[in-house]
C-alpha cells in the first residue's frame, strides 16, 4: 500500500512551500531573463512531477536543506518497499522513485522495467546479522541447522545468500523464515530466531529494547547502490526530464546537509517515526559511508549484475537476465 501525499499535505508539514514557485517566476522576471526562458519556467510551474519516498527519508528534510523551493509541483507519494515503487512507475502514476538494486532485476521478468538513470550510494552498515543477547553464535557458519529470518527479495535475502555461500553454506543448510520486517522484529523479540537479517531502524529498536548484538554488518556484501529510477515515458518528455534532473540535484543537496548536520536530522527523524532520537544518531555514527549521488557507470551495472546472478545460482531466479537494458548511461546529471 502507498500512502500518497498531496502537494498541500505537505505544505503544512512545511517541507514545500507553494509560494516559491511564484516567487521563482517573480525572480527570473526582475533577473531580466530571456522571454523564451521566462516561458519556460511558467511551464515547469504547470508540471507536476510524481516521486517516490519512504517515511523519514531525505525528501523530509528538503526544507531544511534549502531545497525545497523546486520551479515545478512534487507530488510525494509513501511507499514501503521498492517493489511497489517499480510497479507504480510502470502504470504510469511515478516519475521517479529510490530502491535497492532488487526491485528492478525483477521487474524484467515481468517486462515492466523502469529506467535506471543514477545511483545513490549510501550505507552499507544497516543491513546486518542480528543475534539474540545471550547467543552463543560467533559467526555466519555456526548458523547451520538455525532459524535465520529474512525479507524475502530484498538486499536482506541477498545478503544471507551471499554471506551463507562464504562460508560453503545454502539456504537448504538453514532453517530460513522469509517475514516482513515487523513481523520478523516481533518473532525476533521473542525468541522465535536464532538470527535475523535485517536492515534500518528495526536494528537499532532491537539493541536498544532487548540487547541484540551484531553478528556480521553487510560492509564487504552489499555495494551500497540504492538504485535512482525513471518512468522511461517520462524521460521522452524534455520538460519532465527537466524537472527530474533539477529534482536529483536538489535531493543530493539535501543529502549533503543530511551529512553534515546528524543532530537536527536526528532530532526530527524521531519525531516523523515515533522513535527515540539516540536510534538515528547510533545509525548516524555506525555508518559505512556518507550518502551522495553520482552518475550511472559501469561499476554500478556490474554490482547489480552479480546481485542477479547470485540470485539465479540459489534458484531465487528462474532464468539468467542480463541487467544492463535497464541502465541509462546517458542521462546527465546536473551540477551542483
Amino acid at each position: 500500500m502507498t500512502k500518497k501525499i498531496t502537494q498541500g499535505q505537505f505544505n503544512r508539514r512545511g517541507f514545500l512551500t507553494a509560494s516559491s514557485i511564484a516567487l521563482g517566476a517573480l525572480g527570473l522576471s526582475s533577473l531580466g531573463l530571456a522571454p523564451r526562458a521566462f516561458a519556460q519556467a511558467n511551464r515547469l510551474s504547470d508540471l507536476t512531477l510524481g516521486v517516490a519516498t519512504y517515511r523519514g527519508q531525505d525528501s523530509y528534510f528538503s526544507e531544511d536543506a534549502g531545497t525545497a523551493n523546486t520551479p515545478y509541483k512534487v507530488d510525494y507519494s509513501e511507499f514501503a518497499g521498492g517493489n511497489l515503487i517499480v510497479e507504480a512507475l510502470a502504470s504510469g502514476s511515478l516519475d521517479v522513485g529510490g530502491m535497492s538494486e532488487i526491485p528492478p532485476i525483477f521487474s524484467i521478468q515481468s517486462h515492466r522495467q523502469p529506467r535506471l538513470i543514477a545511483v545513490l550510494q549510501g550505507d552499507v552498515n544497516n543491513q546486518v546479522f542480528l543475534i539474540p543477547k545471550d547467543s552463543n553464535l560467533e559467526s555466519v557458519a555456526q548458523l547451520r541447522g538455525k532459524r535465520v529470518g529474512y525479507v524475502r527479495s530484498t538486499t536482506s535475502h541477498y545478503f544471507l545468500i551471499k554471506a551463507l555461500k562464504e562460508q560453503g553454506l545454502t539456504l537448504k543448510d538453514i532453517t530460513p523464515v522469509a517475514l516482513t520486517p515487523q513481523d520478523g522484529f516481533s518473532a525476533f523479540q521473542s525468541g522465535q530466531l536464532d538470527a535475523w537479517v535485517i536492515y534500518g531502524v528495526f536494528i537499532q529498536l532491537a539493541k536498544f529494547r532487548s540487547g541484540a548484538r551484531v553478528l556480521k554488518t553487510a560492509l564487504g556484501y552489499l555495494s551500497g547502490n540504492y538504485l535512482i529510477a525513471a518512468r522511461p515515458a517520462a524521460l521522452e518528455d524534455p520538460l519532465r526530464k527537466q524537472a527530474i534532473q533539477d529534482y536529483l540535484q536538489r535531493q543530493a543537496r539535501t543529502l549533503e546537509w543530511i551529512n553534515n548536520n546528524p543532530d537536527p536530522w536526528a532530532a526530527k527523524s524521531a519525531q516523523l517515526l515515533g522513535v527515540d532520537k539516540a536510534v538515528f544518531l547510533d545509525m548516524y555514527n555506525n555508518r559505512s559511508q556518507p550518502s551522495k549521488i553520482i552518475a550511472v557507470n559501469d561499476q554500478a551495472i556490474a554490482s547489480q549484475q552479480q546481485v542477479a546472478d547470485l540470485f539465479f545460482d540459489a534458484g531465487v531466479l528462474s532464468e539468467r537476465l542480463d541487467v544492463s537494458p535497464l541502465w541509462d548511461k546517458n542521462f546527465p546529471l546536473l551540477p551542483l
